[in-house]
């Protein structure tokens, strides 16, 4: 294929796989795709602690599990995005899809705690359950290899009473969210009070999401809540214009605990589903940057802005903060496996940022003595994009269904199985994850997990570490691929203004003139 240009940049080439291949419950109103149908109708309600619907959201990735905690931080990045870019997202007839993707997030997460409670005891944290039992032939979302729509095991939901960063995320998300659908006041409405409750559950009720030994432990293990209190408390404020959000957000002490002063950290300015951090501090430099709102936020704003230039500046290669395959994907990871969904998030943060400083009229910003543009930053965001989609050794994207070459055995249980009216049972499906031919399905707009760093990829569908696509890694490429469109035409930037739709005026506005008096 041709090397990547501007024009791959759009999220119409990436309708991800949210909407396709990990959909839960009934087929979404603009499905498309042949192969998928209604699937785990019943979760929830055959559950005898829980015993009501959790009919819905999303599945994580390719197995049919469904993970409150990177769902929540999926919808809060789509969120985030068109909050921030809904003129391109309206520009390529792609506003009301990904509304609706994230309506069916928001729906799904309303359903697992009592959302209109202003005060809550307990959340659902999952539905279904991973092989974590080392060899158990006991049917679960790991061990069988069927269809979502062919699942008749028991789907187990575990409930967490003490999780303050799942709290916080889901209300992270909910808040989002309600910027969003801000036009439709008794949906935005019911998110506000919603992302209240768990906002307010996972401050009074600490705990982490992943106690030991747990499902959520293996797969998603959170090391901390603080940085989902300064990130949640972020977008609180921006939802609801109350101070006292704000206050939590820019505490000193709550940003020492997040890891803010933490510069030798190997993991510093990464930005994640596990750590929330880089993306609050760039988040609180937006309003730093448009409305300054003063004493006593100034000092911790001050400091949010300045790190995350100092994140910037870590993404330059010229830093060494962290290395770079010979094809240019930077390793934020440090060369573990999966690296795509870190450097997807990166040039996320990157293009935003350099959005920010270009509204603020701010030409770029300052590593050390140095002087950079903002242009570095979309130069570094397009590089990792450009690598995703096919400049890259191998010449092959990462991305399912675009360009010439991409990878046909994605690990993902729903496009592996032929959808031929058979149904595969539990080990049934063996057969078609073992099998060396290419999925019968092509899961369009899914990325799967990436190379290794040394730019070698193996198309192996049991190979997971390389061919799994997530819900979260899916949320940062299309938040992504929105931030860095159309940056040369000078059409479209970021949307200066809804994002502080809530907040009341930062400063007592004046009379008008005597003159301008009625009498």
């Amino acid at each position: 294929m041709s090397a990547p240009t501007e024009t791959m940049f759009s999220p119409a080439h990436s309708r991800c796989c949210l909407s396709s291949g990990t959909s839960a419950g009934p087929l979404p109103k603009h499905n498309g795709v042949s192969w998928r149908g209604n699937s785990c109708m019943k979760d929830g309600l055959s559950d005898s602690t829980v015993r009501r619907s959790l009919v819905g959201g999303f599945y994580d990735a390719g197995d049919a599990i469904k993970f409150n905690y990177p769902m929540a931080w999926s919808m809060t990045m789509l969120s985030w995005s068109v909050i921030e870019y809904r003129a391109k997202y309206e520009a390529i007839g792609e506003l009301d899809h990904i509304k609706e993707l994230i309506k069916w997030g928001t729906d799904y997460i309303l359903k697992t705690f009592n959302s209109s409670a202003d005060t809550i005891d307990r959340i659902v944290a999952q539905v279904g359950v991973g092989d974590t039992s080392k060899g158990s032939s006991q049917p679960n979302d790991h061990y069988c290899w069927m269809r979502p729509e062919d699942i008749d095991y028991k789907r187990p939901v575990t409930e967490c009473h003490s999780c303050s960063d799942l709290a916080s995320e889901m209300a992270a998300a909910l808040a989002a969210a309600s910027i969003v659908f801000k036009d439709s006041k008794t949906y935005s409405d019911k998110l506000v009070k919603g992302a209240k409750a768990l906002y307010k559950f996972g401050r009074l009720q600490r705990g982490r999401y992943s106690p030991n030994g747990s499902d959520q432990a293996i797969f998603y293990n959170s090391t901390s809540y603080w940085d989902e209190f300064v990130w949640g408390g972020a977008w609180m404020y921006f939802a609801t214009g109350n101070n006292s959000y704000l206050t939590v957000a820019t505490a000193p002490g709550m940003a020492k605990h997040a890891g803010a002063y933490w510069f030798g950290s190997p993991n510093y300015g990464v930005f994640t589903w596990d750590d929330k951090l880089p993306g609050a501090q760039v988040l609180l430099s937006r309003l730093r940057l448009f409305l300054s709102p003063g004493y006593p936020y100034e000092e911790i704003l001050r400091t949010f802005h300045n790190q995350t230039d100092n994140v910037m500046c870590s993404y330059l290669p010229l830093f060494n903060s962290f290395n770079f395959t010979k094809g240019g994907l930077i390793q934020l990871n440090h060369g573990r496996p999966q690296p795509l969904q870190y450097a997807v998030n990166a040039a996320f943060l990157a293009s935003l940022y350099s959005d920010y400083l270009e509204a603020a009229d701010t030409p770029g910003w300052y590593c050390g003595p140095n002087f950079y543009t903002t242009e570095v930053l979309r130069k570094f965001a397009r590089s990792q994009l450009d690598y995703i989609l096919g400049k890259n050794p191998l010449k092959m994207s990462y991305v399912v269904g675009f360009g010439n070459k991409y990878p046909k055995r994605p690990h993902h249980r729903g496009a592996s199985i032929p959808h031929n009216g058979v149904k595969y049972g539990c080990k049934g499906g063996y057969k078609w994850r073992d099998t060396k031919k290419a999925n019968p399905n092509i899961l369009v707009g899914a990325m799967v997990a990436g190379p290794d760093r040394r730019d070698g990829y193996k198309d192996v569908r049991t190979n997971y570490n390389y061919t799994e696509p997530t819900l979260a890694a899916n949320a940062g490429l299309v938040a992504a691929l929105i931030s860095i469109s159309d940056i040369k035409t000078g059409r479209f930037g970021i949307d200066k203004n809804t994002i502080f739709s809530a907040i009341p005026p930062m400063f007592p506005t004046p009379p008008p003139p005597p003159s301008a008096w009625k009498p």
